[in-house]
């Protein structure tokens, strides 16, 4: 499964994030793993961050992807804070030092912040023509900004955002959007980081299947064609569990059984971060 790029490309479906990884010493080597074995089962994108860690989670990355760079489709993330147009340039460079390789597939804004949106994209500009990032996208914005951004020049390839069975917020009116844009969604956090496992609803749909109620709730956010979901996994068993979610198909039976689990929205609600 796979997911298109407004430029063309195409990316997995399913990939791989690194939200609170790097954060404890004795875990290292297993996350190392993990990251290494999603790469062997085509999970090829990875989400990081320079705020994950203080670039902790980016270094770790780096490991993993040793050797290895070319089969990844690499994304990081620049905080708001950082997001001028002087500033984004020598966040990236940071970046491409921990992650040890000389470009990034994709950079995102991590969030909007204070900093004018053209004054990012003066950033991502400089950076495309240094050959530093392959691609520019943004992550957390709304529908008021993703229209002012879409307006500003240059070539948005997607929204990182938070979305699940529990998130449905999006939804209303975004995932509309979205979809008539050809701009696709990154979900993250799309268990919710394990909230969700304790659902009847969802168990009760993976054992028609087979399966466990991570993977329904992952089939269940790849159902859209434009979506992509970057669950974390710390373990190698996990992301097999993971990428497991490809393989399955929910019924119209199994939608309708969570969508009374957990209903969608009636009306527009402000988009939800962790």
């Amino acid at each position: 499964m796979t997911v298109l790029l407004p430029s063309g490309e195409t990316v997995p479906a399913l990939g791989m994030g690194t939200w609170m990884m790097a954060e404890d010493p004795a875990r290292r080597a297993a996350e190392v793993d993990a990251l290494r074995t999603g790469l062997d089962l085509g999970l090829s994108l990875i989400d990081t961050a320079e705020m994950y860690g203080s670039g902790a989670s980016e270094t770790l990355v780096g490991e993993a992807v040793a050797g290895r760079r070319d089969e990844v489709f690499l994304v990081s993330k620049v905080l708001p804070s950082n997001a001028s147009a002087k500033g984004t340039v020598r966040a990236c460079e940071a970046s491409l030092r921990r992650l040890g390789t000389d470009r990034l597939d994709l950079y995102l804004l991590h969030w909007r912040g204070s900093v004018p949106l053209a004054q990012t994209l003066d950033g991502f500009s400089a950076l495309l023509d240094a050959g530093k990032i392959r691609h520019w996208g943004v992550s957390n914005l709304d529908l008021g900004d993703m229209r002012e951004l879409t307006a500003l020049p240059g070539f948005c390839q997607t929204n990182q955002i938070l979305y699940n069975l529990s998130r449905r917020g999006p939804e209303h009116d975004l995932l509309p959007w979205h979809a008539s844009t050809g701009i696709p969604i990154m979900a993250y956090s799309p268990v919710e980081q394990g909230r969700l496992l304790d659902s009847p609803a969802l168990a009760a749909v993976a054992r028609r299947h087979d399966a466990t109620p991570a993977q329904v709730a992952l089939a269940w956010v790849l159902r859209l064609p434009q979506v992509c979901a970057i669950p974390k996994a710390g373990s190698a068993a996990h992301v097999r569990e993971n990428a497991r979610a490809l393989e399955l198909r929910l019924t119209p039976e199994d939608i309708a059984d969570l969508d009374r689990a957990f209903p969608p929205p009636a009306g527009p609600s402000p988009l939800a971060m962790l």
